[in-house]
């Protein structure tokens, strides 16, 4: 199984394709230079696989490399950011 996170700023969101297929996604509202995470999804085919994992951990890569900061809104992404610490410095306060 092959996956790969993108932006798609035209839809908001980071995606994960699974084998060319979309899996899931994290939507974002932009405030300012801060991504605002308010939802994220992963399609039912590819739950209890590790998917939504890999898209947060992704996103949130590809957000700290481009120096970026969040708001976690969304409940999984959250909750992922509290089992992985190492990704608090990416949170902002409310925009």
């Amino acid at each position: 199984m092959s996956s790969l996170v993108e932006d798609n700023p035209a839809q908001n969101r980071f995606e994960i394709l699974v084998d060319d297929a979309l899996a899931g996604f994290s939507a974002y509202e932009p405030v300012g230079d801060v991504l605002v995470f308010t939802h994220t999804e992963v399609d039912p085919r590819f739950q209890n696989m590790g998917v939504g994992a890999t898209l947060v951990r992704e996103t949130l890569d590809q957000v700290r490399a481009r120096g970026g900061r969040i708001v976690p809104q969304c409940r999984f992404m959250s909750a992922f950011i509290e089992r992985h610490p190492e990704y608090a410095p990416l949170v902002a306060d409310q925009p």
